[in-house]
């Protein structure tokens, strides 16, 4: 009987246009942007932050990789961009040894451990950041006090006021609608809390370059905002009244921005096939929800993003199982994601 062989027509990111080392130095801009506008108004703590993480991660990689690479692994940009994702899902307060530890256990356990970039089943990133948040749990809530209500009760600006105005007065107007005042202001948080919070216009703008520019699964985040915002809006008040949920504070706190564009969308720690990406989407979105409106975490997308990539290994097991029903049926799949 002829050995039968697994070939695949298409490589499994075969949407994804930018290569991986142009797709790492993108989205580390992206990030790094973030980390900028967040920095404006703390003293520069947040780059500190920043910093700390991606100077550990490089030196780390370096260590790991010279003797059988040199300096080149370094120039594939994913070192700097898992420091600066981590960073983005720190709080501005946190002291930056945190953020150095977090980089270290991202890059040698998470990334290393596994065979390095492309075969770790879980985000680097996600991973350091869980090192973290369970690691000194007091530090990490410590360095949060308070700061989701204060996102809520914070006064409203000039630029808010001025903003939410002009809006109202044209776009919104045509739909016979108002916006609340208060939300401009989420785009530019400047008390204590979540650098990707205090940098939510800086990373919104990064999010249109990188989808425009396709180098992530442009759906993947449409889809996890829309399941994600939908279960807001019909059930994310705490007075369990239906469809008064806080739909735009919900989007705009919390990490979800990242946790779509960034985390949801990163191919390396995702299934492969196009259903089995859709089902773990729409299942991060489901647990999300469930998380940050039920059990009241705040950051409840990315514990809900870092339990769906522990399901990876064997979401991909079950594509690879359907893969061989379907070919020894002679029902091949023609494309990939």
């Amino acid at each position: 009987m002829p050995e039968q062989k697994l070939i695949f027509r298409q490589k499994p990111q075969i949407n994804i246009s930018c290569p991986s080392t142009g797709r790492m130095w993108l989205v580390s801009v992206c990030a790094f942007l973030c980390v900028l506008q967040s920095a404006l108004t703390d003293n520069g703590q947040s780059l500190i932050i920043a910093v700390a993480a991606v100077f550990t991660a490089i030196i780390i990689e370096l260590l790991l990789t010279w003797r059988q690479f040199g300096a080149s692994k370094i120039k594939d940009g994913s070192a700097a961009a898992t420091a600066l994702i981590l960073s983005l899902l720190l709080p501005n307060q946190i002291h930056p040894v945190y953020a150095a530890l977090g980089a270290a256990f991202a890059i040698v356990v998470v990334k290393y451990s596994f065979g390095g970039l492309g075969s770790n089943w879980l985000n680097p990133a996600l991973g350091g950041w869980l090192f973290i948040r369970f690691s000194w749990p007091s530090v990490f809530v410590n360095a949060l006090e308070n700061h989701a209500s204060e996102m809520t009760v914070s006064g409203l600006s000039t630029l808010d006021t001025s903003v939410t105005a002009f809006f109202n007065d044209t776009v919104f107007s045509l739909a016979g609608v108002q916006l609340p005042s208060g939300y401009i202001n989420l785009l530019f948080f400047n008390s204590p809390g979540m650098i990707v919070d205090r940098g939510l216009f800086a990373l919104l703008l990064g999010t249109v370059i990188i989808t425009v520019l396709g180098i992530n699964r442009g759906w993947v985040p449409l889809v996890f905002l829309a399941v994600y915002g939908f279960l807001i809006r019909l059930a994310g008040d705490t007075t369990e009244i239906l469809w008064n949920g806080d739909l735009l504070y919900g989007l705009f706190s919390g990490g979800t921005i990242a946790a779509a564009f960034i985390l949801a969308a990163e191919p390396a720690s995702s299934a492969k096939l196009w259903q089995g990406v859709l089902f773990s989407v729409v299942l991060g979105a489901v647990l999300s929800w469930f998380f940050r409106y039920r059990c009241m975490e705040y950051t409840g997308c990315l514990i809900a993003l870092a339990l769906v990539n522990c399901l990876t290994p064997l979401i991909r097991l079950l594509e690879d199982k359907i893969f061989f029903s379907r070919k020894n049926s002679g029902m091949v799949p023609e494309n990939f994601l």
